[in-house]
């Protein structure tokens, strides 16, 4: 793919995937690292129920991944998706099962807790798998790496111990940043008591590097001395944070802006090892339906199962490409919309230019290779969600009637973005809209310009009955020779309200196309 771009057209590109990996390649000099690959990273704290907010940072490093390998092409690189899961659970989640399983092991590391769920061996092994369901979904190209299995193997050992060994000076560094009473029981290390199983946050006493231990008051009173290696002790997570970077050689990773006044520390902490710090994106934080910031634990944002439900992977990758340093709601509504927008990108990728190309979302979410074939409609997914609303489907077949009829070759086999839509389409329609439709009865103006626009459409060429821009003109119209002209949206406001229940709809002349002019007639029967 790089091959059929100019180098002048990839170093000028404007989309921020391209912006973010010209970073990458001036942090590296334009050369290889001395590990063979650069490494991009992305984290993840299990110990709530996985939101789309979590996967987001995946799919946007994917995309500046994608934008890297086309601007060197020479220089191999991976994905690292590291979960924290040896962190000690703090909190039992609201939107869990089996809460008080989970309330007798607090404190413990997130792959020692039982699995609310019992399809797990652990919590953690559970929130893992749900993260690796997502990303494989996707087909995204990574490495899981569980810390639990890191710091238990001994993979962390030179990192435990050089932070031991720099004990004072990281000491130094976090001391001025935290309260009066944090700072009496602060350690970096958090040793992980054998008897108890507890992640102990405050009890470090004194350290022996010659030793390699820590010396900490355990939860049952006792003094007790541990090796920071082989998984004795983990590192508190803002120390944690740049010792990962030091140890695994990260260069580009990507977090929420809430991470950003810490960031001075990670990059310390992982100049102090030794290291040197990675390129950093900050991104704005999704918010809920109520403006709220969206918490794992308050289970108050979408599952990646619930957008999916409600449409195609496609749609939600758009969402996370869109404006990232912008603070978005995160929240059902915001599905259609997205749909529609995937939609335009995409139907308009192979026409455009190979400068348009690069600033097109469509290229990042399919990594330059937008599937034409599949994109052979001109069918909306609010226009669906319309014709589900005017004819309240049981099944697909319903749908894919109407659909057979508006234009001739689509099929589920033909079309399977449009299958995936019109699957999609009828949860949403069933979940969201049916339960809020309010049909208004029309006053008697209303009443014969929709009767006017009844019998036009009786008398309509049969050649016009299945063009979109014919009935719309029409439709137009008659909302003209009824006063409508300076304020058409109270004419298509009024079309909505009386004959399909709700206050938004679609382009109207594509609507009657794909529902069918009969239909549509027997439908402003039914409402007049």
């Amino acid at each position: 793919m790089s091959n059929f771009f100019q180098n002048s057209q990839l170093l000028n590109a404007k989309s921020w995937p391209f912006e973010e990996a010209r970073r990458i390649f001036e942090k590296i000099d334009g050369k290889t690292p001395q590990k063979g690959f650069v490494l991009f990273e992305t984290g993840y704290g299990p110990s709530g129920l996985p939101h789309i907010g979590t996967f987001g940072e995946v799919v946007r490093t994917s995309m500046v991944r994608y934008a890297f390998s086309l601007l060197a092409p020479h220089i191999p690189s991976k994905m690292f998706c590291v979960s924290d899961d040896i962190d000690g659970l703090r909190k039992v989640p609201d939107n869990i099962p089996n809460q008080d399983l989970v309330r007798t092991n607090l404190g413990k590391p997130l792959t020692s807790v039982p699995d609310p769920f019992n399809t797990h061996q652990s919590y953690g092994h559970h929130m893992n798998a749900r993260l690796r369901g997502f990303l494989d979904s996707f087909g995204f190209e990574y490495e899981f790496i569980s810390a639990t299995e890191k710091y238990c193997s001994g993979a962390f050992d030179s990192t435990m111990l050089k932070v031991l060994d720099k004990y004072e000076e990281l000491m130094e560094l976090m001391i001025p940043t935290l309260g009066s009473e944090r700072q009496e029981t602060y350690s970096p290390f958090m040793p992980i008591d054998q008897e108890s199983g507890i992640v102990v946050d405050k009890g470090v006493k004194a350290v022996d590097k010659k030793k390699g231990t820590v010396i900490y008051i355990a939860p049952n009173g006792q003094e007790k001395e541990i090796s920071v290696t082989k998984g004795g002790c983990k590192l508190q997570w803002k120390i944690d944070f740049g010792a990962r970077w030091y140890s695994l050689g990260v260069d580009y990773e990507i977090y929420g802006k809430d991470h950003q006044p810490n960031e001075r520390i990670y990059r310390k902490v992982c100049e102090i090892l030794g290291g040197e710090p990675p390129v950093n994106f900050t991104y704005e934080m999704f918010l809920s339906d109520t403006g709220e910031k969206i918490s794992k634990s308050k289970g108050n944002g979408i599952a990646v199962e619930d957008w999916l439900k409600y449409a195609p992977s496609e749609s939600m990758a758009l969402f996370m490409y869109q404006k990232p340093k912008t603070a978005k709601r995160l929240y059902f509504d915001v599905i259609p919309k997205a749909m529609d927008e995937y939609l335009s990108f995409a139907q308009s990728f192979e026409a455009q230019t190979p400068e348009q190309k690069l600033e097109n979302p469509a290229f990042f979410i399919h990594n330059g290779k937008v599937p034409s074939q599949s994109l052979n409609f001109n069918i909306s997914y609010s226009l669906l969600l319309n014709l589900a609303g005017a004819c309240n489907p049981e099944n697909d077949e319903v749908l894919w009637g109407f659909i057979s009829k508006y234009q001739a070759g689509l099929t589920k086999n033909s079309s399977p973005l449009l299958a995936q839509m019109v699957d999609r389409a009828i949860n949403y329609y069933n979940d969201f809209i049916k339960k809020n439709k309010k049909y208004r009865e029309p006053s008697n103006p209303e009443k014969l310009a929709i009767g006017e626009l009844a019998e036009a459409l009786k008398n309509i060429d049969e050649s016009q009955k299945n063009d979109p821009q014919e009935l719309q003109n029409l439709v137009f119209q008659i909302g003209k020779n009824h006063g409508y002209e300076k304020n058409m949206r109270d004419w298509f406001l009024a079309l909505y309200q009386i004959l399909l229940g709700q206050d938004q709809g679609p382009r109207m002349g594509s609507f009657i196309a794909l529902f069918g002019v009969d239909e549509f007639l027997r439908l402003v029967g039914e409402r007049l």
